[in-house]
């Protein structure tokens, strides 16, 4: 899709959008008021930041439970056991990229991935060359990816474009990005710059590996640098996982075809997520203020 600022614009106004804009803002701001977060607002967004990576290893098929996280030291075993370790660090450190961010959306994303991958591995860090695909964005295509049979129900994601038409997207989206940081900042709505940010991270697909949890990372930051969620503490991903993978998988079809209806079910999607990401907080700020945690 085109990533211009009147192209973002527009997405603001689709049905449904303005209402699942002003519903999460409610909600976070809701959350912003409780009373915990006038005394623990650090605790709150370090059990976010738990919550969301867990979350975010769990749709790429690392679907551990909070106690067995917190009870690790070691990450670096099987598969599964480097994802939640990547999820981790991708999550502890996001919203210290900040400041580059605003600057240098690609560096971050770099470092997004380098976080993800560890850095013994040698495509760390660096997007797709020509020649190199995508690996899948989700176990259920993954699966179908190595034999197993696909299910017939649900939409059928195209293939991640060539790396050098992805890169020329990144790098427009990177430009846009950039732009709104240095002032030339629209009307539009956190919610719709983040969910756009998502769904092109996931569209494009820029490296070999890791690219889910890459752009729900970025969703993120992006919530932060717009100042809906400045503290970080309303996790998405929480959401996204609750909601389902299949739905979540759907859901970017909609965004893939860039029909307004499509969109429109994209950013609606990314709202309840964050609402629910909200709800997982609020939950944490009533069991400290019951002296719970």
């Amino acid at each position: 899709m085109s990533t211009g600022t009147d192209s973002l614009a527009s997405l603001a106004d689709l049905p449904g959008v303005p209402e699942a804009v002003a519903e999460v803002r409610k909600s976070v701001d809701r959350l912003y008021g409780h009373r915990v977060m006038r005394r623990r607002a650090a605790e709150v967004t370090s059990e976010a930041a738990l919550r969301g990576a867990r979350a975010s290893a769990a749709l790429d098929g690392a679907d551990w439970s909070l106690e067995e996280i917190r009870r690790r030291t070691d990450f670096g075993g099987d598969e599964q056991a480097r994802t939640v370790g990547g999820a981790l660090r991708i999550s502890a450190d996001a919203g210290q990229l900040l400041g580059i961010w605003r600057h240098s959306p690609l560096q971050v994303l770099a470092r997004l991935h380098l976080l993800a991958v560890g850095d013994a591995d040698p495509s760390a860090g660096r997007p797709r060359r020509t020649g190199e695909d995508a690996s899948p964005l989700f176990p259920i295509d993954l699966a179908a990816s190595e034999g197993h049979e696909k299910p017939t129900e649900g939409v059928q994601l195209p293939p991640a474009p060539g790396a050098d038409e992805a890169a020329a997207s990144l790098d427009q989206l990177a430009q846009l990005l950039v732009a709104r940081a240095e002032g030339a900042k629209s009307a539009t709505p956190a919610l719709v710059v983040a969910a756009v940010v998502h769904g092109e991270l996931l569209a494009l697909r820029p490296f070999a590996s890791h690219n889910g949890v890459i752009a729900r990372a970025a969703q993120r930051i992006v919530l932060i640098s717009e100042g809906l969620d400045p503290k970080a503490i309303c996790p998405a991903e929480v959401g996204l996982a609750e909601l389902g993978t299949a739905a979540y998988r759907d859901a970017l079809g909609g965004y893939l075809s860039g029909t307004g209806e499509g969109m429109a079910r994209w950013i609606g999607h990314c709202g309840e997520a964050l609402r629910l990401g909200v709800r997982e907080s609020t939950a944490v700020c009533e069991a400290m203020q019951r002296g719970m945690v």
